[in-house]
């Protein structure tokens, strides 16, 4: 059982407020690191390849929502992309450094670099606002609890 502190729940609670749209810069650059790595693979490993769409995909909802969700079975739920389900089958199916077999890298390099116009798109409509709007609380709580640090 995960025990947390009202400090806890109030730290995940103005955390919401930290969330901007430029976080999409994050997970473009996370991607494109991911997609470089598993580009150069002479055998075509499918974790590296499920962490790129992961990150695209927990992007774009993130853009689109303001909610950090990183699950790729939860997120597929939602974007229903057929490869994506064929490839965690074929990984759980797998072991830790399955290959793929006979892969058409020009097929995901496409689906890459559409989902990453995906995000950019969802980072231009966005809801989420430029800045955060947390510091004065952020400050806050760190103040009361370097004072409560203090007394103990």
């Amino acid at each position: 059982m995960l025990i947390t502190s009202p400090e806890h729940e109030e730290l995940k609670n103005i955390a919401k407020n930290c969330i901007t749209r430029h976080h999409s810069y994050h997970y473009i650059g996370f991607a494109a690191t991911q997609w470089k790595l598993f580009e150069k693979e002479n055998m075509h490993r499918i974790k590296p390849l499920l962490y790129v769409y992961r990150v695209l995909l927990t992007g774009i909802y993130l853009m689109q929502t303001g909610v950090v969700e990183s699950n790729l079975i939860k997120l597929n739920e939602i974007f229903d992309l057929p490869y994506i389900s064929d490839l965690i089958a074929q990984k759980l199916a797998g072991t830790e450094k399955s290959v793929l077999p006979n892969i058409n890298v020009a097929f995901y390099q496409r689906e890459y670099e559409r989902l990453r116009n995906k995000l950019q798109e969802a980072y231009q409509s966005s809801p989420l606002p430029e800045t955060p709007s947390a510091n004065a609380d952020l400050d806050n709580l760190l103040i009361r609890l370097r004072a409560m640090s203090y007394k103990l």
